[in-house]
């Protein structure tokens, strides 16, 4: 696979260190880490053994625990951007940021999963009287305290309190998927901005977008990832992709950086990693005046 390819064959060869031998003699049983214990041990043998090795070295030593089908494999290719590298090894190279699109595995969870009315018809709050319920959906989603950065445009946009915006967001198009911490910030460049990275706050919610796909394919791979992670919302952007939002309040950057990973290689679009990047506004309107419908919305996962 191309991810073997990328190895240095001399790496094969290589011992590994006492602290991977260590690693690999001690797995947690099931229900005690064993899941982030798979991760870790996988992105600290990227250094020195290849893809199929690596798989199967975990799979000796966690033989007779309950393990998930791919939960191996997927944990080895989202590790890969993560991999250890001791500093003798690392000058010179350059992992991957992020992963490439796998199609063959995209493929089969687009042939096995549902598609657009799949994910209308699941949805745990009723959406089939065609109201209009951007307010509904922005109270459900964040405090009642939050500042939100929303926007017309990527250059027309304002910070403002949940009071402040109360009435006016379905005439909006975009919004930040996290409350910010103040009103202003200062960009990379050194400018004042009322949306910045700098006063965005804490994740709430990791957006998956996809830019290539039919609705039906994009709302399988949505359907797909809902069985991974908490989806609250899949908002239309009233063009050609639909935004799944997935809360995220409190779990660690690692898990979901492999969460997106994986995300990224069923056909991601990368840009909604950053904290601050806008999307699309449920139920808002896009310019042009085509509405961003709602085909998804499960409040209850949000706490």
């Amino acid at each position: 696979m191309e991810m073997n390819a990328s190895i240095p064959s001399w790496r094969h060869q290589m011992p590994l260190p006492h602290y991977v031998q260590a690693l690999l003699a001690s797995p947690p049983h099931r229900g005690c880490g064993l899941h982030q214990w798979i991760f870790r041990a996988a992105r600290a043998l990227h250094t020195y053994r290849g893809r199929d090795e690596i798989i199967s070295l975990i799979e000796q030593a966690v033989a007779g625990e309950p393990v998930q089908p791919r939960e191996i494999e997927d944990a080895v290719d989202n590790s890969a951007a993560y991999a250890w590298q001791p500093s003798a090894l690392g000058r010179g190279v350059r992992l991957s940021r992020w992963p490439s699109v796998d199609t063959d595995r995209r493929a089969a969870v687009v042939s096995t999963g549902g598609g657009l009315a799949d994910l209308w018809e699941t949805s745990p709050f009723p959406l089939s009287d065609n109201r209009v319920r951007s307010e509904e959906f922005v109270d459900a989603l964040f405090p009642s305290e939050a500042l939100l950065c929303c926007g017309k445009s990527n250059r027309d946009f304002a910070t403002k309190t949940r009071a402040e915006w109360r009435g006016s967001l379905s005439s909006l198009q975009l919004v930040v998927p996290s409350p910010m911490t103040e009103v202003w910030g200062t960009t990379k460049k050194g400018k004042r901005s009322q949306h910045t990275l700098e006063n965005t706050g804490p994740r709430r919610f990791l957006v998956i977008e996809q830019d290539s796909g039919t609705p039906d394919e994009q709302a399988s791979v949505l359907l797909h990832l809902a069985g991974m992670a908490p989806l609250a919302l899949a908002v239309h952007s009233g063009s050609k992709s639909i935004h799944g939002w997935f809360y995220c309040v409190g779990k660690p950057e690692d898990r979901l950086r492999a969460f997106m990973n994986y995300a990224v290689r069923l056909g991601a679009d990368r840009a909604t990693w950053s904290r601050s990047q806008f999307v699309r506004m449920p139920d808002g309107t896009r310019e042009g005046g085509a509405r961003q419908m709602v085909y998804f919305f499960n409040p209850e996962v949000v706490k």
